[in-house]
């Protein structure tokens, strides 16, 4: 049986639906710090990888010297959702397990970053630079949400679930690498991109 490589985890199909679904679970429960902050800093993180993506792809930036292109968006997604969503799923257990999982969510994000790497499919300098960013991003998340609010689980749980849902089937509609091409080429007025054998 084959199985898809751990990666994967930061494809935005699964990442925008579960950064949906964790945003919305907080405001339907009333937890309005943290789900502004969450759905913010989401944003911040995304928008960073996408901006850097549309530059070289409409005006060729980057570091050759690192063969850097812009972040990694499957390293800052695995780094900056699940942190965040295993700190979350342990808001209401001790310090000692929410800081675990953090941590893990964090470790996990490393290892996906070296995945792609291994892989072949982004450099060092692309993969770190999407963890940081993805990391960075889950961290404040982490500080800004403070302490478990008085809990209102049935009510933030239908709304992740509707959330969740009617992102993952607009998702399967998008075409996100089409639409972004499309954007720096009309941003750059460039007849082509700059070539990208790893547009992720």
């Amino acid at each position: 049986m084959s199985w898809p490589p751990l990666f994967e985890l930061g494809d935005l199909t699964l990442t925008l639906p579960l950064a949906a679904a964790m945003a919305a679970g907080l405001l339907g429960a009333r937890d309005w710090r943290a789900g502004i902050a969450w759905a913010c800093l989401f944003a911040l993180a995304l928008g960073t990888v996408g901006a850097a993506k549309l530059a070289f792809l409409g005006w060729g930036t980057g570091v050759p010297a690192i063969d850097f292109k812009a972040p990694s968006g499957h390293a800052a997604g695995v780094s900056v959702v699940f942190p965040t969503l295993f700190y979350l799923l342990l808001r209401h257990a001790g310090a000692r397990l929410r800081r675990a999982g953090a941590a893990a969510g964090i470790v996990l994000g490393a290892v996906a970053a070296g995945l792609l790497v291994f892989a072949g499919e982004h450099s060092p300098a692309e993969a770190w630079a999407g963890w940081l960013v993805g990391c960075g991003a889950s961290l404040a998340a982490i500080r800004l949400a403070g302490p478990a609010p008085a809990a209102r689980p049935s009510a933030g749980l239908v709304c992740a679930l509707f959330a969740f849902a009617g992102v993952a089937w607009a998702m399967q509609r998008a075409q996100v690498g089409y639409w972004m091409i499309k954007v720096a080429l009309a941003l750059s007025g460039n007849a082509r991109p700059f070539p990208w054998d790893s547009c992720s």
